[in-house]
């Protein structure tokens, strides 16, 4: 079992209640609130090129040296430690993508003001349900009756929160490779596609400028 996969179980558990489908739609709507910054966005695009190519040397040159660690050990020797960067398979490599390629916000914190992301724990609505443990990250997520795309649609969600009940469930198609999330809806249990879906509780990046340049200040997950 992966990193992330380790992290949306704890996820489920942690936020696992009753067993309903959410009675109200209440939606996670995306936002980017530092698309206007023109180095931000240039940064943010060589830092995804840079993880694709799995560039250590970038990488790591780019990470603060008191950077938040998720075992609240800080500092950049932990951060090293725990994400493996001399490793072509290590964590970060597949898992920092998938938070730059999300939306972005302004975070103040006591030195000085980050650009977190992703925007689905910052932007998590006061008004959630108890028993809403996801979002949906798509603008238009069929929900299908099997995990299987040739199962029948049940509905269509766009950015809802959803009630996710099993965040691994294999496809049921012979050759399909899909994996897909279970989640309570107003017509039944039905199926997402996993990447359209994310734990509030998933990793979560923070970025502050420190003597004119980006630097990774914090990489965390968890409440």
């Amino acid at each position: 079992m992966g990193i992330g996969s380790t992290v949306r179980r704890g996820a489920l558990l942690a936020l696992l209640s009753g067993g309903m489908a959410l009675a109200q739609p209440v939606k996670v709507v995306p936002v980017d609130e530092a698309a206007g910054d023109a180095t931000w966005t240039r940064f943010r695009a060589r830092l995804i090129e840079s993880l694709l190519k799995r560039d250590q040397k970038f990488v790591d040159s780019i990470v603060d040296r008191k950077v938040r660690n998720i075992s609240g050990d800080d500092g950049i020797a932990e951060f090293r430690k725990l994400w493996e960067l001399q490793k072509a398979d290590g964590p970060l490599w597949s898992e920092l993508p998938k938070v730059l390629f999300l939306g972005s916000v302004r975070v103040k914190r006591e030195g000085g003001e980050e650009i977190c992301a992703p925007y689905v724990y910052f932007k998590w609505p006061p008004n959630a349900p108890d028993e809403a443990n996801a979002a949906v990250i798509a603008r238009e997520a069929i929900v299908q009756a099997r995990p299987s795309v040739t199962s029948a649609a049940l509905l269509t969600l766009a950015h809802d929160l959803v009630y996710v009940t099993d965040w691994e469930v294999a496809d049921e198609d012979k050759n399909g490779k899909q994996i897909w999330v279970a989640v309570k809806t107003s017509a039944g249990t039905g199926y997402l596609p996993q990447e359209q879906v994310r734990s509030p509780l998933e990793y979560r990046a923070c970025f502050a400028k420190r003597d004119g340049n980006w630097r990774l200040t914090g990489l965390e997950v968890g409440e």
